[in-house]
């Protein structure tokens, strides 16, 4: 196995502007192309969260096939965010409950400048920091979620599309005369919805959801999400109450905010930043997974327990480690530890934990860079450019697995076709309109 030459393992260059690189360390034993199989596993623990390493049977297995890849690749989001960033800094505040005042656009607050040793408000900086981070205008994907249990693949699939919008805050130059809003006087931050393809007793399902602005206000005055659901059997949409998104979903192991580690609001949390350090994770896949290949091939690649991403690219990234505590003592966490790609935000794991303190569920994540062709795939026929966005420059999760290590259970959600071009405004027009709910997409 090669190892990478001997680097000052303090040289650092954190400027958001500039490539955010930071040298691996000497010890480092991995150079770009080495190949790690299940033998060799053992010379990963200092490089993973003890976590992973601990459950390591759940990831780690006989016939991986792990390549290391590029250490601190060089993943800055789109000029036109870049440039967002740096003219708005300073601008973005912490208010009441760890609430985001004075957000324009970009990133809300330069990670260069935040200072997680002596800053109590670091973990909510960088929370808002994850919250607006570069994920191009949405999302548009196929998905298929599955149920796993001690490695069992249980025969309850749903598969469909779905679709997340941010019609507020944005950069591109013809949203300039409405100060970054789609539509005028918009007051939705994001609409999301979901399709439901399969199983045939649900199929035809479809939901749609509107977060605004004011959901992400402080606790007393933020303004609740609404949801519609379109029953197919009645051929009626109804509206549904604000369900806890914390809550497991239809006895599963996943929760509506556990997707890409945490997709809740962040004034119903405390965030501390914990650490930072240096952490071996997928980063860039070199796979194609669902929906380009069908479940009985493609499964094969996700180890024994369905959950692993091990037969595949894994990068060293500079990472940080907020923990998360929520302030509604009902809620199911104790604690939940989410490490973040320190220059993309984009998350690499997490870890929830029960209200005794144990440890309960890991969640992991693989990611997909817009800007690399892929098994013939070329990057601009997957995630085609857009007005004011010539180059995405955008690393997606692609694929998502939360296992339960108390019961052996867990999900896995994949979405590997996911991207974040803008639709025609004709079509983001009737996509956000809940009398579409009726007629489909």
């Amino acid at each position: 196995m090669k190892r990478t030459r001997s680097l000052f393992a303090c040289l650092l260059v954190w400027a958001f502007a500039a490539p955010a690189r930071a040298e691996p360390p000497a010890d480092f034993p991995f150079a770009a192309g080495d190949r790690v199989d299940n033998a060799a596993s053992k010379t990963l623990r200092p490089w993973v969260p003890p976590q992973v390493w601990a459950h390591r049977d759940l990831y780690f297995f006989d016939g991986m096939e792990m390549e290391i890849g590029p250490s601190q690749r060089d993943y800055r989001p789109a000029d036109l965010y870049r440039r967002a960033s740096d003219a708005n800094r300073g601008k973005a505040k912490i208010g009441p409950d760890g609430s985001l005042l004075g957000y324009v656009g970009g990133q809300p607050f330069p990670m260069d400048a935040i200072d997680c040793k002596d800053d109590p408000k670091a973990g909510s900086k960088i929370i808002w920091n994850f919250n607006y981070r570069w994920q191009g205008f949405g999302a548009d994907a196929h998905f298929r979620y599955t149920y796993w249990d001690r490695g069992e693949q249980l025969p309850l699939t749903y598969q469909g599309t779905t679709s997340a919008y941010y019609l507020k805050h944005r950069l591109e130059p013809q949203f300039a005369d409405e100060g970054g809003d789609v539509f005028k006087a918009e007051r939705r931050l994001v609409v999301i919805g979901f399709q439901v393809e399969k199983p045939k007793e649900a199929e035809g399902t479809r939901t749609l959801t509107y977060r605004y602005d004011a959901s992400m206000g402080p606790r007393a005055t933020a303004q609740p999400e609404e949801t519609w659901i379109y029953n197919r059997d009645i051929r009626r949409i109804r509206k549904v109450s604000q369900t806890q998104r914390s809550s497991a979903v239809a006895g599963t192991d996943f929760s509506f905010d556990d997707l890409f580690s945490f997709s809740g609001l962040p004034v119903q949390y405390d965030w501390k930043c914990s650490s930072e350090r240096f952490v071996l994770a997928p980063m860039n896949t070199k796979r194609l997974g669902f929906p380009y290949v069908e479940a009985a091939e493609n499964d094969k690649s996700f180890g024994p327990s369905g959950f692993s991403y091990a037969s595949d690219r894994w990068e060293l990234r500079r990472a940080v480690l907020l923990v998360m505590t929520p302030k509604d003592e009902l809620h199911p966490y104790q604690r939940k530890e989410i490490w973040l790609d320190r220059q993309t935000l984009t998350p690499l794991y997490s870890f929830a934990y029960d209200h005794t303190g144990a440890l309960w569920k890991i969640i992991t994540h693989n990611h997909r860079w817009s800007e690399d062709d892929l098994q013939g795939i070329a990057a601009r026929d997957w995630y085609p450019s857009w007005e004011g966005v010539e180059v995405p420059r955008d690393v997606r999760v692609v694929s998502e697995s939360i296992a339960n290590v108390q019961t052996g259970t867990g999900n896995r959600l994949d979405f590997w076709d996911s991207h974040g071009t803008m639709p025609k405004r004709s079509d983001l027009r009737r996509y956000v309109d809940i009398q579409r709910l009726r007629r489909g997409r």
